[in-house]
């Protein structure tokens, strides 16, 4: 049996989730499917996800210990380079799939399990830590601008709780489509680098210049009166997160009146993590990197995360 060093869940704690974490030796996980290889992990980058785990979050006591992470960039067994798609078929998921972490072992180790259809090959002019960034957030916010956000039709865009990898995601690319970008943070710092990145950056709450025709909501009950109140007629308010309460209170008068339609997702599809790769080499984005955190000192990078200062992703150098 191959030993790999690997950062896991090996019990949970609502409370203080970094409690839970252990760093050490497991096995090279196994090929579930004759379809399935083991990728060499070159970098992987965190997600609130991984946190969520060791509070006990959509992952069950008797799956412990789990290898956390869902992202990474890697090498195949054929030496390619290629980015890891984290969703896999999962017929014992209410939802019909998981997210690697989550029933299958993840991406914070030297190697990972996947199907070869869950490879996409990873453009030259992207690093490794680049690339791991963008599986997870990068692709939620991607999908939640083109697919569900349908900005191609838009000319104003608002993202709420900017900073985070989604919402941070979500104002470079809205850039770079050519877009108006309007975006919210409490942090004064965090509204000066989002500025920098080409945003308008505003005050939870604020007013804004112009009604929006797509709203990137990650953060939930907190400003989501904001975002229907930020919305032009017939606009979209994408919902893929709830960081701030999941309850929230909806004004339906304002919904069927403004012709408001409220889409939630997730993720993406392999193609649309192909596209987003294409489109990040050949107009030169770059996903937004809090830190690179060698592998030897990957609590640093699970501290850096809880701690809710990160601006960006916070990335794991797998050959550190």
């Amino acid at each position: 049996m191959r030993i790999m060093r690997a950062a896991f869940a090996t019990s949970f704690n609502a409370e203080e989730p970094l409690a839970a974490l252990a760093v050490g030796e497991r096995p090279e996980p196994g090929h579930p499917e004759s379809d399935w290889v083991t990728v060499r992990v070159r970098a992987s980058s965190l997600n609130h996800h991984d946190l969520w785990s060791l509070r006990g979050v959509g992952l069950p006591a008797e799956r412990l210990p789990m290898i956390l992470g869902c992202d990474a960039a890697g090498t195949d067994p054929d030496g390619n380079d290629v980015v890891v798609y984290p969703v896999v078929a999962d017929p014992q998921d209410p939802r019909g799939v998981s997210i690697l972490s989550e029933h299958h072992q993840g991406t914070l180790a030297e190697r990972v399990a996947v199907p070869r259809a869950n490879l996409v090959p990873k453009p030259a002019e992207l690093s490794f830590a680049e690339a791991a960034c963008l599986p997870t957030a990068w692709l939620t916010a991607y999908r939640m601008l083109t697919a569900c956000g349908r900005v191609d039709e838009a000319a104003a865009v608002l993202v709420q709780g900017a900073g985070g990898g989604v919402a941070t995601a979500a104002v470079v690319l809205g850039v770079a489509l050519g877009k108006r970008v309007y975006a919210t943070s409490r942090s004064a710092d965090k509204r000066d680098r989002i500025a920098a990145l080409g945003a308008t950056a505003v005050e939870p709450g604020a007013r804004l210049p112009e009604r929006v025709d797509v709203v990137i909501e990650t953060v939930g009950a907190a400003t989501f009166e904001h975002s229907l109140k930020s919305a032009a007629p017939g606009a979209r308010i994408v919902v893929a997160g709830a960081t701030a309460g999941h309850e929230a209170v909806v004004n339906l008068r304002r919904v069927f009146a403004m012709r408001l339609e409220i889409v939630g997702t997730s993720m993406g599809t392999p193609a649309e993590l192909s596209e987003l790769l294409e489109l990040c080499a050949a107009r030169g984005i770059r996903p937004v990197v809090d830190r690179v955190v060698p592998f030897s000192r990957v609590t640093e990078a699970f501290d850096r995360l809880a701690s809710g200062a990160a601006f960006g992703k916070v990335v794991v150098d797998h050959d550190g």
